[in-house]
Formats: structure tokens, C-alpha cells, sequence
């Protein structure tokens, strides 16, 4: 899940495939990721994906209509100040914060990127539901979605569709713990 947006966004680890999903991107994904954009939603981020959509976002917002005017949580231990409106900085221990996030009313948090805070909310069980993008290419190296640390979890597809270049959109909510059982028997 590295770098899918260019090939300077994340090169940590040596990562040479910045920009990986730019060829899978056509009219049908466009539409299906304006879907998913346009719902209204809090962002919770990590303090680097905060830090790529904070230097975009406020100068193209007719793009994603309502972002800056939604609420964006950023995790971070080092940021002290961010000039994007309505942003807040989340510091200390974040699976605590976000568990008081969700407990509140208002918008659903939504995270976009953010491979390292996704595996702080897999591994304490903060995952109500997935939107999932598989892309017809392996990397071999990078960051990993379900890395070290995700907790045993399942998930029930709720939706999915396939763009033309192959891309699969999966939609899946939380399901319970996961069943175990032997096939035959």
C-alpha cells in the first residue's frame, strides 16, 4: 500500500514503485473513488498522508467537495501546529484517543493512506469496516496493509465491484471473531 499516488510520496525502505497505481486509474475507479469521497466523514490520518493531503487538499477542494470543511484528525507525536483548517492533532496514546473518538456522535472517520496508523487500529480491533482496493500488480517489497500485529478478525463483504483495468473494490463491515472448522467433516 506504499506510495500509491507518485513516485516521491513515500520512499522509506528504498521503495522504488511510487506511483504503482497511476496505470490502473481509468473513468470507472475515478467514479467509484468519488462514491466513496463524497459520503460526509472525518479524516483520521497519520501525521505523513496528513502531511500529503494538508499540502494538496485546501488548493483543489472543488475536487472533494466538503474536505476542508470536515473534521481531520491527524496522529502524530511530533506535529505541533497545522495551518489546514479544522484539523486536530491526536498525540500520546492514539488507540485510546480513537476509541474516544468513536464512542462520540457525529461523522464516520474515514482513513485514507496512513499505513502506519492502520496498524494501530487493526491491532486493537478499531475496524468497523474495510473499503478495499486490489490493484492486478505485486510489488514484492513496501508497506503492507495487514502487517505484523493485525489481530485475527472477520469481515463480511458488503459490496463489490471491478473497473475495467482490473482494479477490485471490496466492501467489508466487521463480522465477529473468526470461525474455524474442517472441510469434509
Amino acid at each position: 500500500m506504499q506510495a500509491p499516488g507518485g513516485p516521491e510520496e513515500d520512499t522509506s525502505g528504498g521503495f522504488k514503485y511510487g506511483g504503482w497505481t497511476f496505470p490502473y486509474f481509468d473513468e470507472f475507479s475515478g467514479k467509484v473513488m468519488g462514491e466513496q469521497m463524497k459520503n460526509p466523514s472525518d479524516l483520521l490520518l497519520g501525521r505523513k498522508t496528513f502531511d500529503i493531503f494538508a499540502s494538496y487538499w485546501p488548493q483543489h477542494a472543488s475536487d472533494w467537495p466538503g474536505i476542508n470543511e470536515a473534521t481531520k484528525y491527524v496522529v502524530s507525536n511530533t506535529l505541533t501546529k497545522t495551518d489546514w483548517e479544522n484539523s486536530i492533532i491526536i498525540k500520546g496514546d492514539a488507540a485510546e484517543e480513537i476509541k474516544k473518538l468513536k464512542k462520540q456522535d457525529g461523522s464516520d472517520l474515514k482513513v485514507w493512506g496512513s499505513a502506519n496508523l492502520i496498524q494501530t487500529l487493526l491491532k486493537h480491533d478499531l475496524v468497523d469496516e474495510l473499503l478495499l482496493k486490489t490493484f492486478p500488480v505485486t510489488l514484492g517489497t513496501g508497506k503492507r496493509l495487514f502487517a505484523e500485529g493485525t489481530i485475527p478478525a472477520a469481515f463480511k463483504l458488503t459490496k463489490t465491484e471491478v473497473s475495467p483495468s482490473g482494479v477490485i473494490f471490496a466492501n467489508y463491515e466487521r463480522a465477529g471473531e473468526v470461525k474455524t472448522g474442517t472441510i469434509g467433516a
